[in-house]
C-alpha cells in the first residue's frame, strides 16, 4: 500500500527552539578569538575555550570506557615501557578523574566503583605472571597488592570528584526553593 506524504515538499523544516544555527564559514573567522557566546542555559556567557567535550556516559558506558581506556594504557605501557607499574599507575589516574567528570548525575555513585575494576582489568596483560592461568592470577594479584597505591589514589580522586559533583547538583535544585519562598 502506498504511503502519502503529510507535508508538501517545499514546506520549510522547523528547527528546535533555544538553538541558534551555526555561522556561515565566511563570518566564522570575523569574530574575534576571545568571543561570548551565550549558554545554552539562561544568559550566561561562556568563553570558546570552555566549550569541550561534555560526553555523558551511564554507569555502564563508564565503566566500559574506563575498561577500554585501561586496556590501551597497558597496551601502550607494554609497548613503550616494557610494562612500567609506575607509567601505567600515572596514567590510570587522569583516567579515573575522566571517568568520574563523564559519568551522567545519575550514575554518579558507579564511577568510583568502576574505576578499581579498569585498573584490575587493564593490569592483566603486564602483570607478568608465569605459565598458565594460575600464574596468570598469581601476576595480577601480587601487581595489585604491591600497586595498590596508584589503585587507592585513582579511587579516592574519582570518590572526590563525584562528591564535588554531587553537592553542586544538590546546591543547584535547593537555590530555586530559596528564591521562591522569598
Amino acid at each position: 500500500m502506498e504511503q502519502h506524504r503529510t507535508r508538501s515538499p517545499n514546506h520549510p523544516q522547523r528547527r528546535p527552539q533555544g538553538r541558534r544555527p551555526a555561522l556561515p564559514p565566511q563570518y566564522a573567522e570575523a569574530r574575534p578569538r576571545g568571543a561570548q557566546l551565550r549558554g545554552a542555559r539562561g544568559g550566561r556567557r561562556m568563553p570558546l575555550l570552555r566549550r569541550l567535550p561534555n560526553p555523558r556516559l551511564t554507569g555502564l558506558g563508564g565503566g566500559l570506557f574506563a575498561c577500554a581506556a585501561m586496556a590501551v594504557v597497558a597496551g601502550l605501557d607494554w609497548l613503550l615501557f616494557d610494562g612500567s607499574m609506575i607509567a601505567y599507575g600515572l596514567l590510570f589516574v587522569p583516567v579515573a578523574a575522566t571517568t568520574a567528570l563523564w559519568v551522567r548525575p545519575a550514575d554518579l555513585v558507579t564511577a568510583p566503583i568502576a574505576v578499581p575494576i579498569a585498573f584490575a582489568a587493564g593490569v592483566w596483560p603486564i602483570a607478568g605472571g608465569s605459565g598458565g592461568f594460575g600464574g596468570q592470577l598469581m601476576g595480577v594479584v601480587t601487581a595489585l597488592a604491591l600497586h595498590a597505591g596508584w589503585l587507592y589514589a585513582g579511587t579516592l580522586l574519582a570518590a572526590l570528584i563525584v562528591l564535588v559533583r554531587k553537592a553542586v547538583l544538590i546546591s543547584r535544585r535547593r537555590r530555586p526553593k530559596r528564591t521562591a519562598a522569598s
